[in-house]
């Protein structure tokens, strides 16, 4: 109980931590970086990433992150350093899919208003197996997590992704696909309803959640299952940092966005850099939409921001040019792509265009 209390004052109390004051060398912000998503498959094989990493090269790529295990990162990282390309660790952190491990304590899953744990109800798709960041042994897993992480020498950073909780609203492109029409917060898809957080919400307010006729709309109740996303995410910074490792994550287009469609308040995080997903397709949204997203991005944190391209939506070269420069124009220090393995050759053309261009810009400055 103890243990209990001092979790819901942590909560509680986190409106009032500082923001990030972690610094930046110069040359960080200086220098429009192209980067890309991209996945590890099977055994470390050095010659295939050799061809891969000359690939990026090629496109003006110098950072990649990798979703791979420690041991595959720690031989992918000093090949990668030879090519003069940075590799940032992408984890899946509250998303743990046929987690062998995890799977063994239902009682770690997330539960939602209709009283479902994620790991017998899969929300939209199988591989949705979402931890509840209010059970301290998840939150103990994730952050063990992260501490192998920090064991491998020369990473970008440690880049966290899926943090945060189920989509509550899907984007408007998304919910035909899944039959849906989510003109209000359907039950089975609003998750944070663990009994750990409610019982600590009744400890403050005297009221548990499932006793209001409408806990969604409830203000306090949002903002404590924020909180409990964002002192996670602020403890796995601290991990980070006591060895000298950065934290980033993959986030969902703006913070207020972001609290509405799937809880997450990334503006109340201390990262190092964010990577706003200004997947403009999902909400059958124009290039335009991007820029507005990356700058209302850049306005509400104080660390850099890189935007996530995703290049299906961007088939037409133009539009890829045209979202490159609108997110550098609006102050990103660079974008990623999801993903440069499957670009196509109008695609590449643009990649290699632009990095010659921003190249003279920078020379000439």
């Amino acid at each position: 109980m103890k243990n209990l209390i001092l979790f819901i004052s942590a909560l509680t109390m986190f409106s009032c931590q500082e923001k990030n004051t972690h610094t930046f060398k110069q040359e960080d912000k200086n220098d429009f970086t192209f980067a890309t998503w991209t996945n590890s498959v099977g055994e470390f094989d050095k010659t295939k990433w050799e061809t891969k990493l000359a690939f990026y090269d090629s496109l003006g790529i110098t950072e990649a992150l990798v979703n791979a295990s420690p041991e595959f990162l720690n031989q992918l990282v000093p090949l990668a350093n030879e090519k003069n390309i940075k590799i940032h660790a992408w984890i899946w952190t509250l998303n743990r899919p046929n987690d062998t491990i995890t799977n063994k304590h239902p009682d770690w899953y997330s539960v939602n208003r209709a009283g479902k744990n994620s790991l017998e109800y899969r929300a939209y798709v199988d591989y949705y197996q979402w931890l509840s960041p209010f059970h301290p042994g998840a939150r103990e897993y994730i952050k063990n997590n992260v501490r192998k992480l920090t064991k491998i020498k020369g990473l970008a950073s440690i880049h966290l992704d899926y943090v945060r909780y189920v989509d509550v609203i899907l984007g408007a492109d998304l919910q035909p696909k899944y039959g849906l029409v989510q003109d209000y917060e359907m039950p089975e898809y609003d998750y944070g309803y663990h009994p750990i957080a409610r019982e600590g919400f009744k400890q403050i307010f005297g009221k548990d959640p499932l006793d209001f006729e409408h806990p969604e709309l409830s203000t306090e109740w949002r903002q404590y299952r924020l909180n409990a996303i964002s002192t996670l995410v602020n403890e796995l910074v601290e991990i980070a940092h006591e060895s000298d490792h950065k934290m980033s994550a993959a986030v969902f287009p703006f913070p207020e966005m972001s609290r509405q469609m799937v809880r997450q308040a990334w503006d109340d995080w201390k990262l190092d850099s964010a990577y706003p997903m200004v997947y403009n397709n999902f909400y059958r949204e124009n290039v335009k939409w991007i820029g507005f997203a990356i700058e209302q991005g850049v306005r509400d944190v104080d660390f850099p921001i890189y935007a996530g391209l995703y290049s299906p939506a961007l088939k037409d070269p133009k539009d890829l040019e045209k979202a490159i420069k609108l997110v550098k124009e609006k102050g990103a220090k660079g974008f990623s792509i999801f993903t440069a393995d499957n670009l196509t050759p109008e695609q590449k053309a643009i990649f290699k265009k632009l990095k010659k261009e921003f190249s003279n810009e920078q020379n000439q400055k």
